[in-house]
């Protein structure tokens, strides 16, 4: 399997592809490309008509867009394990990753990932809300679940909710006590930490996700 990324201190979508093989050991070749390049374009477009990562390879199949990424290993490679087995958890887990997945346009129009920085920002009224409900979600998941991923065993939810603990580490987001708690988990995982310690490599400057002020 070959799989597509971009710049790891910025690529929010290339995280959430990119943890399930970190997580599950999986045999990947993972090419990096930098955003905004001519090789960027050049190689994406022969692969996926989007000409965006992720991008994925196997064989002859080609898959793009980071959650049909996860389906497809999950449902190939994994024995459906990433999803919980519980059918009502696995529908809750399907919904609000694919909430993740549609929504929170002022959390990403205005706090873009950004791994390396520590940066303050003002965030509207919209991204205001939109944080209060993500802080819902991970409250709301770590009470069923206080030593445990948002449905107990790590899942595909936890995947499209990784670059959000990225930006609420690198804007210091307010959060409640339960929701940090899910925000330090992440955190410590193995595979944000190599995630972070391979984004802290990186020299590349995308200027338009450099968004607010240093702290």
């Amino acid at each position: 399997m070959k799989l597509y990324i971009a710049n790891q201190n910025y690529s929010t979508w290339s995280l959430r592809a990119w943890i399930i093989f970190e997580r599950f050991n999986l045999n990947a070749q993972v090419t990096k490309l930098s955003l905004f390049t001519p090789e960027f374009y050049q190689t994406l477009s022969a692969i996926n008509p989007a000409a965006k990562v992720p991008a994925l390879v196997d064989g002859e199949i080609k898959v793009w867009d980071s959650l049909a990424i996860l389906e497809y290993i999950n449902d190939n490679y994994l024995e459906g394990i990433a999803w919980p087995a519980d059918k009502a958890l696995k529908a809750k887990a399907r919904a609000i990753s694919c909430e993740m997945h549609s929504g929170f346009m002022n959390v990403r129009n205005e706090l873009p990932m950004n791994c390396r920085a520590r940066r303050k920002v003002i965030m509207s009224d919209g991204a205001k809300k939109e944080w209060s409900r993500i802080d819902d979600i991970w409250s709301e998941q770590m009470a069923a679940f206080p030593d445990g991923w948002l449905f107990g065993e790590w899942s595909i939810a936890d995947a499209m909710f990784a670059p959000v603990v990225m930006r609420a580490k690198t804007y210091n987001l307010p959060l409640s006590e339960l929701a940090t708690q899910y925000m330090e988990r992440v955190l410590a995982s193995q595979e944000i930490s190599t995630w972070l310690a391979q984004a802290s490599e990186e020299a590349d400057i995308v200027q338009e996700d450099e968004a607010g002020e240093p702290i």
